[in-house]
């Protein structure tokens, strides 16, 4: 079950004999407290596909219902609670990415909400059937909530302390509805599991199962799934199929086997293969890079992403859309210009040589002036619209790094 390190807590202890004997039905919890997936969820996307490719059948539960309460676990302070319309869009977003992991087909995988039955409980009814059968000492034992107590100054409040009971009635509810056997998570949620587990065993004295799989870090002990700029999204919108594909394209030596493991499909020897190669190369980063961006963002996103980096590195960048382009250039300073007769001259001498069109001159008469990547001695001819980059933007560039975006209205 777990040839390629990705689990790390399970019960019943027999439980890998148990999958190879049967096939379960078995959940993931989705946080929908945005409108994208994130990297730090790649573990448990990958996790899923793979149980689903042994046979078992997934169910997504997406948390309409609980995310309006919070969940404690892993976090420090306490959310700010979103509204139910917000959630819903959140959920539609998610719906989409899901689909680039797991096979909803018929007989595959469900994609639920928890909003669904939660929304309707009745108070009364769920402390009479469900909190009866769980002891306050128990959930205080659980190490998101004793973390959270131990902070004097935060605290939890009731409305997140309850949350590990509307999780396990959540268990409770896909097991007689859909005979759902089995939840998994990261080892941050298996508290919440183990609760669940003991509510179906409680009332309805039937075994559950759990499987959990660890928190990961890189080698350097730095948070997985963010870069400088923050979270590393699966919406293009919000990471651009570049920014995701360099971001793998980064990652340490120390870290890279461990990726490949987790979220490739690639056999044990082409990973040895990848490995073997000489370090500057990055060929097991570039492969990495590849399979998870045509996993996340399609083909589409794989050829996007390397359209960018031949750009970026002094390719020919006019096949580049606009959003690829500013993506590209997102660090470089940019200005507004007008199709209203200005040269070349007046552009570059005002983006890169402080205003000195001699300077500019000399700066093309020594090679080194640059529009849209391409060598350029006579400046003083008029910008045209043919210059234009997706029929907006004008890259200027001072030798080999200085880099100035001109974008015309």
């Amino acid at each position: 079950m777990d040839t390629r390190g990705q689990f790390a807590l399970w019960t019943p202890d027999d439980l890998p004999q148990r999958l190879e004997r049967e096939k379960v039905t078995f959940y993931l919890g989705i946080d929908a407290t945005a409108d994208s997936l994130h990297a730090g969820q790649l573990v448990g996307l990958m996790a899923v596909r793979r149980l689903q490719q042994a046979g078992h059948r997934p169910i997504l539960l997406l948390g309409g219902g609980t995310t309006l309460v919070g969940d404690p676990s892993g976090k420090d302070a306490e959310r700010p609670l979103l509204g139910e319309e917000q959630i819903q869009a959140n959920a539609a977003a998610i719906r989409a990415q899901l689909e680039r992991f797991v096979d909803f087909g018929a007989g595959g995988a469900l994609l639920l909400d928890n909003a669904d039955w939660l929304r309707d409980l009745r108070l009364m009814d769920f402390l009479r059937d469900i909190g009866k059968h769980v002891t306050v000492n128990v959930m205080m034992g659980k190490e998101s909530v004793r973390t959270r107590l131990e902070g004097r100054e935060q605290g939890i409040s009731y409305t997140e302390f309850s949350y590990m009971l509307l999780q396990a009635y959540d268990f409770l509810s896909l097991f007689r509805e859909y005979g759902c056997r089995m939840q998994v998570g990261g080892t941050d949620q298996w508290g919440n599991i183990t609760l669940g587990i003991d509510l179906i065993r409680r009332m309805t004295g039937d075994e559950a199962y759990g499987l959990a799989w660890p928190l990961l870090t890189k080698a350097d002990g730095s948070k997985f799934g963010k870069s400088e700029s923050g979270a590393i999204w699966l919406a293009a919108d919000k990471t651009s199929p570049y920014d995701f594909f360099q971001y793998w394209m980064n990652a340490s030596d120390d870290d890279v086997a461990t990726y490949l493991r987790l979220f490739t499909d690639l056999s044990e020897e082409e990973m040895g293969s990848l490995l073997a190669a000489p370090p500057e190369q990055r060929a097991a980063q570039r492969r990495l890079a590849h399979e998870l961006t045509a996993t996340v963002h399609g083909q589409e996103g794989v050829d996007a992403a390397e359209r960018t980096s031949t750009a970026l590195f002094g390719g020919d960048p006019t096949t580049l859309s606009e959003e690829e382009l500013l993506s590209v250039y997102a660090d470089a300073p940019s200005s507004e210009g007008r199709l209203d007769g200005a040269t070349l001259l007046d552009l570059f001498a005002e983006a890169l040589e402080g205003g000195s069109k001699s300077a500019a001159r000399r700066t093309a008469g020594q090679g080194g002036a640059y529009v849209n990547n391409r060598q350029e001695r006579d400046l003083d001819r008029p910008v045209t619209e043919d210059d234009l980059l997706a029929g907006r933007s004008l890259l200027l560039r001072k030798g080999r790094k200085r880099y100035h975006l001109v974008r015309f209205g």
